[in-house]
């Protein structure tokens, strides 16, 4: 069921939603070549904790970090590790949630490690403009799909990439995950429609291949990539419906 938050409920989401987006940027930072995945979430964690909030994804389900950092083609829930060390050329997705006060705020952004391929620039580039596209369409009494995969799909199909399929959107603010579930492809449903005081993410997961299909890792259980290993990108804000359009709680 799809919760219509109530303007107390909004202001405490925007404040948490603030400090995710302070969060990503602070982090953004330290992404350089020789810097492992273990030292952004250790930073990430204790700059959430200094601000007096809680880092959510910490023991979600069993997650074991604060943070998550997807690599390459690692699509997305990347576990942070000593091991695991960014070099020139990589693309990485920090992906940063908070509990501020009650009240969950998600962002997430895709980041070039050095000079990157132009490849790779691109896909960057294209996915965080279709992310912007549909945050752009939005409007209330309008559908869901309308504004997200009906925009997203066919913008970035152009290009001969394609859009993860399993994974998507969601809900969120009293809880980490609520409805609705947000579809990044035309699901060819006339489904959600959209409501002044509803608050969700948009978070387009975009493959540099025509192949949407992903592996998750047997021994981690969260970790999920592309099946072809080809490069995928993804950037996410959390977006408030208004009585006019939309608000986007996460961009500072």
């Amino acid at each position: 069921m799809v919760i219509i938050k109530t303007s107390a409920e909004i202001n405490g989401i925007k404040k948490s939603c603030r400090l995710a987006a302070a969060t990503l940027k602070y982090l953004a930072d330290f992404i350089k070549p020789g810097v492992s995945t273990l030292y952004l979430n250790d930073l990430g964690h204790q700059y959430i904790i200094d601000h007096m909030a809680v880092p959510a994804p910490l023991g979600y389900e069993g997650y074991p970090k604060s943070i998550c950092t997807s690599i390459n083609n690692v699509v997305c829930h990347g576990i942070p590790s000593g091991k695991e060390i960014l070099k020139t050329g990589d693309i990485i997705n920090l992906d940063v949630t908070t509990i501020l006060n009650g009240y969950f705020g998600d962002v997430s952004a895709t980041y070039s490690v050095g000079k990157i391929s132009p490849e790779a620039s691109l896909l960057l580039e294209r996915t965080q403009k279709s992310l912007e596209l549909s945050i752009a369409a939005l409007k209330p009494g309008k559908l869901l799909n309308d504004c997200v995969g009906k925009v997203i799909e066919p913008y970035i199909s152009q290009f001969g990439y394609s859009v993860i399929r399993l994974l998507g959107g969601h809900g969120i603010g009293l809880k980490f995950h609520e409805d609705p579930f947000v579809f990044h492809f035309d699901t060819k449903e006339d489904d959600v429609i959209l409501k002044p005081g509803m608050i969700f993410t948009i978070e387009p997961m975009i493959n540099i291949s025509r192949n949407w299909q992903v592996t998750i890792d047997k021994k981690d259980g969260w970790t999920v990539c592309t099946i072809d290993g080809a490069l995928s990108c993804q950037f996410e804000h959390t977006v408030l419906i208004t009585k006019t359009g939309s608000e986007t709680l996460t961009k500072l």
